[in-house]
């Protein structure tokens, strides 16, 4: 009785769980849908190659800290906001 209980406990947590998973959020690009994260990603990289760009000409890229984890981090924070601002 209790692996029951246990059971159905897990399956509704599940469905919960997957309701935020009923709409994909795409953007019509051509004819072709493209999630938008993809279009965020797009964006976000030409980005942080402009922030690159300003570290070295004001001479600040040796005070950011260690670089390869820096300029990943930049093109996730591009990408979360330009989703949470234009799409959310």
């Amino acid at each position: 009785m209790n692996r029951l209980r246990t059971r159905h406990l897990l399956q509704g947590a599940a469905c919960l769980a997957l309701t935020g998973c009923g709409h994909a959020s795409n953007i019509d690009i051509i004819g072709s849908f493209f999630p938008v994260w993809m279009l965020c990603v797009a964006i976000a990289v030409p980005l942080t190659f402009i922030v690159h760009k300003l570290l070295v000409r004001f001479d600040l890229e040796n005070d950011v800290g260690p670089l390869a984890l820096f300029y990943p981090c930049t093109v996730l924070l591009f990408t979360s906001l330009l989703w949470l601002i234009f799409f959310r």
